[in-house]
């Protein structure tokens, strides 16, 4: 069984409002869901907007990523409520929080993603960290949302390093499913590929202009938005799990395992796993041109003040053996770096780390 996409999606300015007459149709006691500061104006009045239609409402905050020890004490509230929806409204841990509990609890999860810091409001997965943010493992759900709500007023109020995350978490879409998945027989993946090629170069090209005229009235940014919360997810659910992750994303789940005194968000530590990925290829597998995307790559990152190596992400590699951590890590049996079309050991991620911490690109 493959699942694509949404039931709906609602995406525009005033998405949230044109969605409101679905979800009153579909739920009498949700569960609003949520957890930054920041939203919770936009919180209070999805409950005001919710509220005004006659449905019980009931919230929930995480208090940490999305962990073990959330998500249980959030589906006892739940339970004992007897909810019988869950809206998530945030970022992309609210959003994979939201999503499992309500596949365990086989009740409707309709996304609201605050930000475009992910795809993870289309997705039919949520990943699992600690609490104090070390990746886990990802969980594949029975379902996509019921209802996606791309509300464009409610996206704008969000950090621009937000936007920048996400813009990096997209771009790994081709990055990863073009090595991953280029020899495949499957005309699905194979277009999803296509779309993948199609979403990096317009971020390529509208990546900066979004990030600089943060405005719902500018048409890059609106693109931007859009690719990194709509395309990005329909691409993983066309293309299934090798057009999700690889090396890139193996990266990421072992950079969370060293605790950073500083919070990054998920699409700053995958950009970074972009350009090791891309190390590898030119090391491991002779990619003649990957030298040349890495130096792409990082003008725009650095245009959108994304870190591009281990270091800038408040970690230093070459103390408590963390380079060493780190590729144990990536290469687990169960990591997403397995699936690069050649054979990677424990010292071709050590020195590729090491290359990229030591060596300083030429633009």
């Amino acid at each position: 069984m493959q699942t694509i996409s949404p039931e709906i999606v609602f995406r525009g300015k005033d998405a949230w409002l044109k969605a409101l007459p679905e979800i009153s149709k579909l739920t009498k006691k949700p569960l609003i869901l949520g957890r930054s500061i920041q939203t919770l104006n936009l919180r209070k009045k999805i409950y005001k907007d919710l509220k005004a239609r006659d449905l019980r409402i009931y919230s929930a905050e995480l208090e940490f990523d999305c962990c073990y020890e959330d998500l249980l004490r959030i589906k006892n509230i739940i339970l004992r409520d007897k909810c019988d929806s869950i809206i998530a409204a945030g970022g992309g841990k609210v959003l994979d929080a939201g999503k499992y509990l309500a596949d365990s609890l086989h009740i409707p999860i309709i996304t609201v993603p605050l930000s475009a810091s992910t795809c993870a409001g289309w997705t039919s997965l949520s990943n699992i960290y600690t609490k104090n943010g070390q990746f886990i493992k990802d969980v594949s759900l029975r379902r996509c949302p019921k209802i996606l709500v791309v509300d464009h007023k409610f996206i704008q109020t969000a950090p621009v390093r937000t936007l920048a995350s996400g813009i990096a978490d997209a771009l790994a879409k081709w990055y990863e499913s073009s090595i991953t998945s280029s020899k495949t027989n499957d005309g699905l993946v194979q277009q999803a590929i296509q779309i993948s090629r199609v979403l990096r170069d317009q971020l390529l090209i509208e990546g900066e202009s979004a990030f600089k005229i943060y405005s719902k009235d500018n048409v890059s940014w609106i693109n931007v938005i859009e690719a990194c919360g709509l395309t990005a997810g329909l691409i993983g659910g066309i293309g299934g799990e090798k057009c999700r992750t690889a090396a890139a994303h193996a990266f990421h789940n072992a950079i969370t395992q060293i605790i950073s005194p500083k919070k990054f968000l998920h699409g700053e530590i995958v950009g970074v796993g972009i350009l090791l990925q891309l190390k590898l290829e030119e090391l491991k597998n002779n990619n003649k041109l990957a030298n040349q995307s890495i130096k792409q790559l990082i003008v725009l990152m650095k245009e959108l003040n994304l870190p591009t190596k281990i270091s800038e992400l408040d970690i230093n590699v070459f103390e408590n053996n963390n380079v060493e951590k780190i590729a144990n890590f990536t290469l687990r049996d169960e990591s997403e770096i397995h699936f690069l079309p050649f054979e990677i050991n424990h010292k071709d991620i050590v020195d590729v780390i090491t290359d990229c911490e030591k060596q300083e690109i030429k633009l």
